[in-house]
């Protein structure tokens, strides 16, 4: 029998396969490094969980440090690419990029919870370009949401509020979410938790048309009369 031409079904199923064992070894490489850490963990352990012989191994990874190293970009650059690609697709609209920040960070903290734990918790022991990878791609995770919450202030959307530090608050909730849930426990629902975070972080932060006086007095109403021209300068630049 010949063998099939490249672009056929044999070549897209070889890719899925190679997917499919690909995710597996990064299962399995968490679960072990987490288990008895990086050191501790051989590619021949790796390989006798997958049930594969360690030669069988080289075909997918060479070393524990490549291994690392992708799994440390995976969690660092695919949020980061997607919510570069959000953006740029929803055209400017501060309530909507937000909600779609959150869903795409809490769906990869419910999706992948160990490689992200696995990953705050190797932090010290990450190679110097790891760590410095590591730490640039949060700092741009940080920058989109902060221009998100201060686009979304300066249109009058979100309420007057710090930029960073409530960009601060939103990131920190999400990834909170990989320390508590399970994506294998019964009754486990990733949906209803992605939609929950996003409507909570938008509610944390929207402005409501006719928002009230928040207690009694003159004071109540000097407090709001400083947030509107706190948002009346933000929308000047000044």
């Amino acid at each position: 029998m010949s063998s099939a031409p490249r672009g056929t079904g044999r070549g897209r199923a070889g890719t899925a396969r190679r997917e499919l064992v690909e995710n597996e070894l990064f299962e399995q490489a968490t679960r072990l490094f987490a288990e008895r850490g990086f050191a501790g963990t051989s590619l021949q352990d790796i390989a006798d969980a997958l049930g594969i012989t360690r030669p069988a191994l080289y075909y997918y990874v060479k070393s524990k440090d490549e291994l690392l190293a992708r799994l440390v970009t995976e969690v660092t650059d695919g949020p980061l690419n997607e919510l570069n690609d959000l953006v740029a697709r929803e055209g400017g609209d501060p309530v909507a990029m937000l909600r779609g920040v959150v869903q795409v960070i809490v769906r990869r903290r419910t999706t992948q919870p160990a490689r992200f734990r696995l990953l705050i918790r190797s932090e010290a022991e990450l190679p110097d370009e790891l760590t410095e990878a590591y730490a640039e791609s949060r700092r741009a995770v940080l920058k989109v949401i902060t221009g998100i919450v201060d686009d979304g202030v300066r249109a009058g959307v979100f309420r007057p509020v710090d930029a960073r530090m409530a960009a601060l608050g939103v990131l920190g909730m999400c990834n909170w979410v990989a320390w508590w849930f399970d994506p294998h426990r019964r009754g486990a629902d990733a949906d209803a938790v992605i939609a929950q975070f996003a409507d909570m972080a938008v509610g944390a932060l929207h402005r409501t048309e006719h928002h009230a006086l928040d207690g009694e007095g003159p004071g109540a109403a000097l407090k709001m009369l400083r947030q509107d021209l706190d948002h009346l300068e933000r929308m000047l630049d000044l």
